[in-house]
């Protein structure tokens, strides 16, 4: 029951840090340091990673009008494909297209990932990175104060920019960063609205968590406890209702507000976790 309730905080902390632009990375670090799971490392860093289906699953949930493009019978507001028995939505296939290009840096990646991770997982490097896309957020706020948007809509997102805020998200492979926080200031600076921004960093999320998580669950293997399909399931679950929450927030926020407060709030969370762990390590 303890590890139980410890995977809901932990599910909580991923649910909210995921979606908005401030590092689950720093989130869990910090989190791991007052909350521990009584499980194996081998299990925690495949649970840590797999947790983040759950989060997954609410981009799927809220923007399912958006993501699915088969339907029965055609509705206002799209371009059709028609197919047997039923119609494509033109503009959805064109947005996976875009989603499947600005994957393709961090795919490239993929077989470096654990040397990455080897070389810059920890305190010193979150904390930088923390602060220095903290700074990086407050300065291209006021920056982009003075200029408007050019792509306030996904249907005007060329590929170019697509394969430009991918990689972006690449930068996201250095803990601390925020793959969010990543694509979204990159989307800002190619001249995408925040909303836009936020929503393709949300669609980009699906098969770039969902391969994450699939890598290692294989890497695990498919042997697991009652006890440890419980923690993992929890975690999910909490993942997935706490992010449903944390992503309608912050579309909403950023329809009135830029995203300078986050990051000035980076800035703290870096400060705070470099001083922790000066202090007790």
């Amino acid at each position: 029951m303890i590890d139980i309730l410890k995977a809901i905080v932990i599910g909580i902390v991923e649910g909210v840090t995921e979606w908005l632009p401030v590092s689950s990375t720093g989130h869990i670090i910090l989190t791991d340091e007052f909350i521990k799971l009584g499980m194996t490392a081998e299990f925690m860093e495949m649970f840590e990673v797999v947790i983040q289906l759950g989060a997954i699953l609410a981009v799927v949930v809220i923007y399912w009008h958006k993501l699915w493009p088969f339907t029965l019978k055609k509705e206002i507001g799209y371009n059709y494909i028609t197919k047997q028995g039923g119609y494509i939505k033109k503009d959805i296939m064109d947005m996976w297209f875009k989603v499947v290009v600005a994957c393709i840096p961090a795919v490239i990646l993929v077989p470096f990932n654990d040397k990455i991770d080897e070389l810059f997982y920890n305190y010193q490097t979150v904390s930088a990175m923390l602060i220095i896309y903290g700074i990086l957020f407050i300065i291209i706020e006021r920056f982009n104060k003075k200029r408007e948007p050019k792509i306030v809509d996904m249907s005007v997102l060329s590929y170019k920019t697509a394969i430009l805020i991918g990689l972006f998200q690449v930068l996201a492979v250095i803990p601390g960063t925020s793959r969010s926080g990543a694509t979204i200031l990159g989307a800002i600076l190619l001249g995408v609205s925040r909303v836009t921004a936020a929503e393709f960093s949300f669609y980009l999320a699906v098969p770039v968590m969902f391969g994450a998580s699939l890598i290692k669950i294989l890497d695990f293997g498919f042997e697991f406890t009652g006890n440890q399909i419980a923690v993992l399931a929890t975690g999910m679950i909490s993942a997935f209702v706490v992010s449903i929450l944390a992503i309608k927030f912050l579309i909403g926020y950023i329809k009135k507000r830029d995203f300078a407060a986050f990051g000035y709030y980076r800035i703290i969370l870096g400060i705070v976790v470099l001083i922790y762990f000066l202090l007790i390590h």
